[in-house]
């Protein structure tokens, strides 16, 4: 059984639940028994995802943005708007809050909850100013010695012309830069799709943690099975060759720690995902916490450093 007939049966299981109620029917021994069976089968199904079963469920329009991980994580948020050079990116969400009493820089990108949101934020896609208005608000948080929080969540950035001409590539390549010579703790967790520049353009950071059921990349599988095999159709033979899942990065030493979701993904339980973030937010922010400024930059750097597998050979 898939997806597709798990939901069906879920369906099936509120049909009987209403008409037990219409009519007054007796129906609970077999709903009791229909879902303990979707119950089991929905753990099976969990267990035995493969890539691309990950990849579409973090692509969900009902997965958990950053801005509903914000309201149930933090307290007392304030947005911040505008790049102070052209105006603000709604792909890109901003502002300060509290983590249990401390005070806390939080950044992401912001996908819409339905088409006409999707249009406005841009399915998550940043422009310059986006990146721009990131780097103004870590360079306050720097300056307050504020930890950064960022929540990645993004195909990619914006590829339309108008991002080119007003300096995207730059945008991003400063982020990278600055991100690298913060003194502050800077925690990344990839909430859902983590695609090319956009996503690394928040992404370097102390601590890099990705939701189970995420994908990070410098390239989307369909990008990559265009440019490898012609063939964007591909995408599926691209998502298992390129090594793009938690699991895949972890072992590779990507990232420091794949965050476990609820049964059937983080948009089944948001107060409860919100939960198994918090308690590694927390971690984090304790371990980072005893280190001072230098000592931040130099295990960021040494993290960063070390990434990456190479084979020596002895020439005769």
């Amino acid at each position: 059984m898939n997806f597709q007939e798990l939901k069906k049966l879920e369906n099936h299981i509120v049909e009987l639940r209403e008409m037990s109620l219409k009519h007054e029917l007796d129906l609970m021994e077999v709903l009791k028994n229909l879902e303990q069976k979707a119950n089991e089968i929905k753990s099976h199904l969990h267990e035995n995802m493969d890539i691309w079963d990950k990849i579409k469920l973090s692509r969900i329009q009902q997965r958990p943005t950053t801005l509903d991980f914000i309201h149930h994580i933090f307290e007392d948020f304030i947005e911040l708007h505008g790049d102070r050079l052209y105006g603000d990116d709604p792909a890109l969400v901003s502002g300060i809050a509290t983590f249990e009493g401390v005070p806390i820089t939080i950044i992401g990108n912001q996908k819409g909850k339905n088409t006409k949101d999707n249009i406005y934020r841009r399915f998550g896609m940043s422009q310059p100013e986006g990146y721009r208005k990131a780097l103004r608000i870590m360079q306050q948080a720097n300056k307050f010695n504020r930890p950064i929080v960022t929540f990645i969540n993004t195909p990619g950035a914006f590829p339309g012309r108008e991002a080119e001409e007003r300096g995207q590539s730059e945008a991003i390549a400063r982020n990278l830069r600055e991100m690298a010579s913060f003194g502050v703790p800077i925690i990344c967790i990839v909430i859902g799709e983590g695609g090319s520049g956009g996503a690394l353009a928040l992404g370097i950071g102390n601590r890099i943690f990705m939701l189970e059921n995420t994908f990070y990349s410098v390239i989307s599988p369909e990008g990559a099975a265009a440019l490898l095999w012609k063939d964007a159709t591909q995408a599926k033979r691209a998502a298992e060759v390129l090594k793009i899942s938690a699991k895949d990065l972890l072992e590779l030493g990507v990232i420091d720690e794949i965050i476990k979701e609820p049964v059937g993904g983080a948009h089944i339980d948001l107060p409860l995902q919100s939960q198994y973030i918090k308690a590694s937010l927390r971690k984090a922010l304790q371990e980072l916490g005893s280190l001072d400024n230098g000592m931040i930059r130099q295990q960021r750097f040494d993290k960063f450093r070390k990434i990456g597998v190479y084979m020596e050979e002895k020439l005769d």
